[in-house]
């Protein structure tokens, strides 16, 4: 390394504040719970129903569009929060009719509903790409301003939904949705009417999606056109990353409670890491970059360890056949 370098490595060193970095850990923990709620809805659609749903997007601003517009009309922050899930719920019913009734591809139809619902969210909001709301004018049940209350209301409402899937996915139709992701055909040939299943579990997704778009909207205190940009990327990377700590932690042992808990914390590491990278003073142009990178590494990490496991098993496998 040239001596330039290496003094403007130091000196970037030096500038850097750890007490900036803890005192930035609570808004990255707060918002990663709230990020943990939306991959628990990427989790149902990517995991459980195997069906790449690129929707995600587009309902995560519907959720904060409508949770703003709605509390600016005079709803309160929960009943707002409600209605926000629920047009959640219609956005992926629309993705599920577009892709079980019309034929359209996965992919396909959840990028059609995530067009679609850019124009809609603008309508939603009078046309207007960012409307914001006031912590001092309305009761909001989240915001960044009280940071601890932040923290405790995220993990109340993802113990919740945690506890809601839990039961769901336990119930007769719950595990039908598991089932369908698993083997369509094997749960057609039992009676399952897969589409229907897709459809409810879709549905389900991006209400949970669009409650945690909700969610954001009162924690920042608006409501943005692009808000969904890359929440896909965010959801998987939560997903994957949980599912790398939780393997490496539990193995086998890794029940589906843990790993609904484990999506959460992935959630939480992600933007922890994210901080991480903020606070070493990259460039914030190539935050999506480093977002990329982060979710590349994790992706990659369960693949070099079964190939490493198939390559350590294959020479075992010869060295047995040569001791014969």
């Amino acid at each position: 390394m040239s001596p330039s370098l290496v003094v403007i490595f130091g000196d970037i060193i030096m500038s850097l504040n750890i007490a900036t970095l803890f005192a930035a850990l609570p808004g990255n923990v707060a918002q990663g719970i709230i990020w943990g709620i939306m991959a628990l809805g990427v989790y149902i659609t990517f995991r459980l129903l195997d069906f790449a749903d690129l929707s995600v997007d587009g309902s995560f601003a519907t959720g904060g569009a409508v949770t703003v517009v709605l509390m600016l009309a005079g709803f309160n922050s929960g009943a707002a929060l409600a209605i926000a899930f629920v047009a959640g719920v219609l956005a992926g019913l629309v993705t599920g009719v577009l892709h079980t009734c019309l034929g359209i591809p996965a992919i396909l139809s959840g990028i059609l509903t995530q067009i679609a619902l850019y124009s809609v969210n603008l309508n939603i909001m009078g046309g207007k790409a960012n409307t914001a709301i006031s912590v001092d004018k309305f009761n909001l049940v989240i915001s960044l301003r009280y940071i601890d209350k932040a923290i405790i209301t995220a993990c109340i409402f993802a113990a919740i939904v945690m506890a809601l899937m839990y039961w769901y996915f336990g119930t007769e139709q719950g595990s039908a949705i598991r089932a369908t992701g698993a083997n369509p055909a094997m749960s057609k040939a039992q009676g399952i009417n897969i589409d229907m299943m897709k459809v409810i579990a879709l549905s389900i997704s991006n209400g949970l999606v669009a409650l945690s778009g909700g969610l954001i909207a009162q924690y920042q205190g608006f409501a943005d056109i692009n808000m969904g940009r890359g929440a896909i990327v965010i959801g998987l990377a939560a997903v994957i990353i949980g599912e790398v700590l939780g393997n490496a932690f539990f193995g086998k042992r890794m029940n589906f409670v843990l790993k609904l808990l484990f999506v959460v914390i992935g959630g939480i590491l992600y933007y922890v890491i994210i901080g991480i990278v903020l606070w070493l003073k990259m460039p914030a142009n190539d935050l999506k970059l480093f977002q990329a990178i982060v979710v590349a590494i994790f992706l990659a990490v369960p693949h070099i360890k079964n190939k490493r496991a198939s390559s350590f098993g294959k020479a075992a496998k010869r060295g047995g056949i040569k001791n014969a």
